[in-house]
């Protein structure tokens, strides 16, 4: 099959019907039906389920020993599974969180397609790495997303995080400065990697960044992909700033995923379709 080639509806469910799976503290239905849909379009015998674990090396083992295909992983596995694979690629290694499994008949690879996604955009969206970076947030998403931006040249950066015992850990690590609150800091580039202004959450309605921050910056980046225009990507958008929506990372991670486990990928009208139908 060709790259975004439509061969129709996937097959019924048969013996032969591969399976890939998310493991997450707290399932959401915005990868099955991503991945779903995709299948579908592109006539795969594929399946894809969402699943929890109060044990996740059994978790694992069971995805060895049952020849699941792929398993994405989220908070709060994505750490702990790195000792249960065989191999962890550079991206999940640098940043030692992992969201992506590929199981190759019992051989486990691990990699981070967040990092990897959050490089392409920074080159899709023609950012300098001559211009500071200002991330707020201190766990493993803002790990994957500080990481991408120092290995893409960004040098001059600082995360904004109020726990010290993730904050500097993960500053110093980047060679980035530790500030406990954004006070009067500005950058060109502001990344927001917290849940203020998720939908469902506390701080739904809530901004992570300040008008005159937001308006001081060349680009404003919410890693936020429910909803896709949060408080502070409208912000954004009436202050007239570039903006990169977290339903830009999250489509691209899934599709770099969706390869991953298949071997096809998707064209980016396909992944736009996924990507809406997934937040529906």
């Amino acid at each position: 099959m060709q790259r975004g080639e439509v061969a129709g509806r996937r097959p019924a469910l048969n013996k032969d019907t591969r399976l890939c799976i998310s493991l997450s503290g707290r399932p959401s239905n915005i990868g099955t039906r991503f991945h779903n849909y995709l299948y579908d379009q592109l006539g795969l015998d594929f399946i894809y389920k969402a699943f929890t674990t109060t044990d996740i090396a059994a978790a694992i083992g069971g995805v060895r020993a049952l020849g699941i295909r792929g398993c994405s992983v989220s908070m709060p596995f994505k750490s702990d599974v790195i000792a249960l694979v065989d191999e962890v690629e550079p991206s999940a290694q640098v940043i030692r969180s992992v969201n992506t499994i590929v199981n190759d008949e019992g051989r486990l690879t691990a990699s981070n397609t967040d990092y990897l996604a959050v490089q392409r955009l920074i080159d899709e969206h023609r950012l300098d790495p001559s211009q500071s970076v200002l991330i707020r947030g201190s766990g493993g998403m803002a790990s994957a997303v500080g990481a991408a931006f120092r290995d893409k040249g960004f040098h001059d950066g600082a995360i904004v995080a109020r726990n010290p015992e993730t904050g500097w850990p993960l500053a110093d690590r980047l060679g980035y400065e530790h500030l406990t609150d954004i006070g009067s800091h500005a950058a060109d580039v502001i990344v927001n990697v917290t849940p203020i202004g998720m939908a469902g959450g506390p701080q739904e309605r809530d901004q992570a960044f300040d008008e005159a921050t937001i308006s001081s910056a060349r680009t404003v980046f919410d890693v936020v992909a429910m909803p896709s225009e949060t408080p502070l990507i409208v912000a954004a958008r009436a202050a007239g700033v570039d903006v990169i929506t977290g339903a830009e990372v999250i489509a691209l991670q899934a599709a770099e995923q969706f390869e991953r486990y298949t071997g096809v990928r998707p064209t980016a009208e396909q992944v736009a379709a996924a990507s809406a139908i997934s937040r529906a």
